[in-house]
């Protein structure tokens, strides 16, 4: 999901507060009755009055206002926004999700009217738009103090303040875990705690010329220095201006700095009743998780190397410093937050280095098992200084990672009581996970008598999808430790689309045409172990028909690598293990969200597909190409738009013990600027009724306008509309200019939409006197 370019991050909220409230909203009912006129001049000064009536009922100007303290008044902060509701429209919706499919709904019966502007058009500005009735609110910026003791006193004050580059949401209402209730659409729609995952800081980081410390740091960097040197917490000597910081200085920076932005935020937000406001409630006990030794997390179901603190003593056994490159995620039935550490291959360096950026194969491991170095890269983001206090493992990265909010950041699992406290999940292995999501029941809750499964996605080029499941399953009356306890034991199966073309990553084999719900692919679970009995997909096309994958795993010479010494080093390696089988390869497996109440009657996964146009590394019966040839021979996939595929299972009631799935798209990028282009999805939300809403990551760079949030209409009565709507995606909202959407999540009652803009304008060039904005949004 990440690009690293510049600026600022932002989380946006679209709130539901009553229709016709506002000072200027008697000028909008004149206007409304200047209808009557209709083609009059009356009647187009009432249509005037009531878009002003659109921006006064809510009573905020979009973005908010800029007030991080000590934070240079032209630097760029990332920000948490609100968007206000009001039925413009007079659909008597209730929430926000019933407001956009009511307006879906007029669309296609031709009853809107035509400047209403729904969905959306498409624009690229510097601005937050959406659609008529929906407002932005900024609620919480990057550096913003999360409480009243938010003043910087020395490098080591532990304040905590909201991280950069906001990505996924969860939102708890107050009171959901009453009556047994899980999460998801349970408790206060106006009160509530929410988890933010903090990805990255943009700019400078992995070019060694535009480190911090050096000559023309830029971009988020050059803000946070300056940031640290008005607290004090650099020496004078450290202008963000200046190269040749000390040592110390950078030491001090990344320590005290740069990894205390990552990781992820837990607050309390209230909304005002009067205007609908969200704001962070200062007075709660929110808390900051980071990459630093303040958040400690044990490593359950792996063994990775020993990992020491940050001033290199030691650490309890499996325990591990912090989280980071913290992407998208998920919320389990229990109350905890699976963050997915995506890109963690450029904080320390990548463990799997056999494949280059175009999935070919670098080096030749044949004749021996597979090993990895796990030592941090000195050309890596954080491994660079020579401080051997400032560097962790590799390998203690790159997990999906159940963190316990609301548990002291040094609370890792088990370290004070039994199911309290955060852990890595060890057994579902390493990968740039994306997210993970749970399948659950119509109520959202575990199934009891069933295993816990839980999906998630490797969002590189050529990735893949598995599935998780637990060894021993749910029962009715667990405890929450007895729950959380069954994390650290289970069985991994990876996808193998094997109805899937391979020159393309989205058509059907053999034909030029999409998979549909009527003409679906076919796929199946392949057991990823040592032990396992299922026949690897190469294994016809290398000689030997009857090859499981256990064989094939250990095998020292299959499919031009080394072989797995034991489970253990296959989870360190999921990517080079999925292709040692033969296991199709996937177009950026990104987002995937289980959907309980799908209007279908059947439960579905849903699943992102943002783009590949790079070349693969196996051929069409799986085989690694030759490197020799794989210039010329491997096929480039050429998808630069991404498409959103359902996944259904063969036993859908217990995806546990499914083998075999059907899959489908219902819906496929596009290149454009018409009305319904759209392009690169990204995350996903599955509202209470089961609709799906996505965002996009990469439109600006593919259409030119800018990214947004999407409803998708999936009703198939839509088909046969006077302007059928089904299978197409509106806009309704969009970032400012290359920002990526992302994180969306409704609250319990779905009067708010939560979303983050991260890094706006992060691609463009800034202006000389400012080199660290690339965008002058939100307003300051």
């Amino acid at each position: 999901m990440m690009r690293r370019r510049i600026v600022m991050s932002l989380v946006v909220a679209w709130s539901l507060v009553a229709a016709g409230c506002g000072s200027d909203g008697a000028e909008g009912r004149d206007g409304e009755n200047g209808e009557n006129g209709h083609d009059g001049e009356n009647g187009q000064n009432g249509q005037n009055g009531q878009d002003g009536h659109n921006g006064a009922s809510c009573g905020l100007a979009p973005g908010g206002e800029v007030d991080a303290e000590g934070v240079p008044s032209e630097a760029p902060l990332s920000s948490m926004v609100a968007l206000l509701y009001c039925d413009v429209a007079d659909t008597g919706a209730s929430n926000i999700a019933d407001y956009v499919k009511a307006l879906v709904t007029r669309y296609g019966q031709n009853q809107l009217p035509a400047d209403f502007g729904f969905p959306l058009p498409q624009a690229n500005t510097d601005s937050l738009r959406a659609i008529r009735g929906l407002i932005p609110d900024a609620v919480v910026k990057w550096l913003d103090p999360l409480t009243w003791d938010g003043v910087i006193t020395s490098a080591t004050d532990a304040d905590p303040r909201f991280g950069a580059n906001a990505d996924y949401i969860a939102y708890f209402g107050d009171g959901w875990n009453e009556n047994g209730a899980a999460p998801q659409y349970s408790g206060s729609d106006t009160a509530a705690w929410v988890w933010v995952n903090h990805e990255y800081m943009s700019n400078g980081g992995g070019n060694a010329s535009q480190r911090p410390g050096m000559v023309g740091t830029s971009g988020q960097h050059r803000t946070l220095a300056r940031f640290l040197g008005y607290w004090g917490v650099l020496s004078a000597a450290a202008s963000p201006n200046a190269g040749g910081w000390s040592d110390g200085d950078k030491v001090t920076y990344l320590q005290q700095g740069w990894k205390r932005q990552v990781g992820g935020s837990w607050m309390r937000i209230v909304q005002d009743p009067a205007t609908g406001e969200w704001n962070v409630d200062r007075s709660a006990a929110n808390l900051r998780y980071d990459a630093t030794d303040r958040t400690l997390v044990k490593l359950v179901g792996a063994t990775a190397t020993a990992d020491h603190d940050d001033a290199g003593g030691p650490l309890p056994e499996g325990v591990v410093v912090g989280i980071h490159s913290d992407c998208a995620g998920g919320v389990s039935p229990w109350g905890t937050v699976l963050t997915a550490e995506e890109n963690a291959q450029d904080m320390y360096g990548d463990l799997e280095t056999l494949w280059d950026s175009n999935q070919k194969l670098l080096v030749d491991t044949t004749g021996q098992n597979l090993a990895f170095d796990t030592a941090a890269a000195a050309a890596s983001e954080w491994g660079y200084l020579a401080s051997p206090s400032t560097k962790h493992p590799k390998d203690v990265y790159g997990y999906l990672v159940e963190m316990d909010p609301g548990a002291a950041p040094g609370e890792y699992y088990g370290k004070t009581m039994p199911g309290v406290g955060h852990q890595k999940i060890g057994d579902m292995g390493r990968a740039r996970w994306e997210s993970g999501t749970f399948a659950v029941g119509d109520d959202w809750k575990l199934v009891a008598g069933q295993p816990i499964t839980i999906y998630g996605g490797n969002d590189r080029r050529s990735g893949h999808i598995y599935k998780w499941v637990s060894a021993q399953p749910y029962q009715a009356g667990m405890t929450r430790a007895q729950i959380r306890d069954l994390l650290g034991t289970g069985t991994l199966y990876v996808a193998h689309f094997a109805d899937l073309d391979n020159a393309t990553g989205l058509n059907l084999a053999g034909t030029t045409q999409r998979p549909t719900e009527a003409m679906r692919g076919h796929g199946r679970w392949i057991k990823l172990s040592l032990d396992s009995t299922d026949v690897a997909p190469n294994a016809a096309a290398l000689g030997e028909p009857k090859k499981t994958v256990g064989a094939a795993l250990a095998d020292t010479h299959w499919n031009r690598l080394g072989g797995f010494a034991s489970n253990n080093a296959m989870r360190l390696a999921l990517f080079t293990a999925s292709l040692k089988i033969g296991a199709r390869e996937l177009n950026r497996p990104e987002e995937m969200e289980w959907n309980p109440v799908d209007p279908s009657g059947t439960p579905r996964l849903y699943v992102t597909f943002t783009k590949h146009e790079r070349k693969l590394a196996l051929d069409d019966m799986g085989r690694i190409f030759d490197p020799a040839t794989h210039a010329t021979a491997s096929p480039a996939r050429g998808d630069l738009v991404g498409a959103i595929f359902a996944i259904e299972e063969a036993m859908p009631a217990n995806p546990a013990v499914s083998t075999t799935f059907t899959f489908w798209q219902v819906w496929g990028g596009t290149s454009g600027r018409g009305l319904f282009e759209a392009a690169n999805p990204d995350n996903l939300i599955i509202d209470a009724d089961g609709g799906v809403w996505f965002g996009t990551d990469g439109n600006f760079l593919t259409n030119g306008p800018a990214d947004g949030v999407y409803y998708l209409d999936l009703d198939p009565a839509h088909a046969t509309t006077p302007t059928p709507t089904f299978g197409k995606a509106f806009r309704i909202a969009a970032t400012p200019s290359d920002a990526e959407a992302t994180g969306p999540v409704f609250s319990s009652g779905m009067g708010t939409m939560f979303f983050s803009v991260q890094h706006p304008g992060e691609g463009q060039v800034a202006p000389p006197a400012q080199p660290e904005v690339g965008s002058s949004w939100p307003p300051r």
